[in-house]
């Protein structure tokens, strides 16, 4: 498991909760590989917890979609392909497009300037070779606009596709790492950048444009690295 953040549970009354929420992050996070298998005893040794909670938590991530449970019971991390990959992107798209629409009518100057530090963030985490805070950096300037949309709704089934779009993010790590390595540096954050000029200029449908452009750029990435994904 690669930098999967998980932590050690004190506390007895959340700790369902917290095995889940941790579980739930290092999925979205890209912590585990396509087509993984996770059990059960292994992650309550990490947790330092009993089988009672993982199992609850494993169980909860696969109603929205985030593992796979086997007629034996066993978990594993859904695997990965280009009709999957083009139906997340399609579906990301059309929220994360109108969820940064309608948070360009909603944003204050605060909130917008928040957002151009994570970008410089993820920026500067980036050229430093940290991928893995890159990527922390990443989700916190996608959710603190799409959280501004002022929609209930919206954020939420952002969240769930994310979950489902963790092990083309670990794919994109691996390769990224290998990248970093030989000193190559992609510009992941120009569209971020976009996106905050569009937002200080409360243009809402070039704030999409580039919420988008982001999207498909990852996508494009994703299709060029792996043969299984062209």
């Amino acid at each position: 498991m690669a930098d999967s953040g998980l932590l050690k549970v004190t506390s007895r009354v959340t700790v369902q909760d917290t095995v889940y929420e941790q579980l739930r992050r290092a999925l979205m996070w890209g912590s585990f590989a396509p087509a993984q298998a996770i059990t059960i005893s292994s992650l309550a040794t990490e947790f330092g917890t009993s089988h009672m909670p993982v199992r609850e938590a494993l169980r909860r991530l696969a109603a929205e979609n985030g593992l796979e449970i086997g007629h034996n019971g066993s978990a594993r991390v859904p695997a990965v392909s280009r009709e999957r990959l083009d139906d997340l992107c399609q579906a990301r798209i059309a929220l994360e497009g109108l969820a940064t629409e309608l948070a360009a009518a909603h944003m204050t100057d605060e909130d917008i300037d928040r957002s151009e530090a994570l970008a410089r963030e993820h920026d500067e985490t980036g050229k430093a070779g940290d991928v893995y805070g890159m990527l922390r950096k990443n989700q916190a300037f996608h959710f603190g606009i799409y959280e501004a949309s002022r929609s209930e709704v919206l954020p939420q089934h952002i969240e769930m596709l994310w979950l489902r779009f963790g092990p083309y993010m670990r794919m994109l790590t691996n390769y990224v790492e290998k990248e970093f390595d030989k000193g190559v540096v992609y510009p992941f954050s120009s569209y971020h950048f976009r996106i905050v000029a569009a937002l200080r200029e409360r243009n809402g449908a070039l704030a999409r444009e580039m919420m988008v452009g982001d999207i498909l750029a990852t996508q494009s990435h994703l299709r060029d690295m792996s043969p299984e994904l062209r």
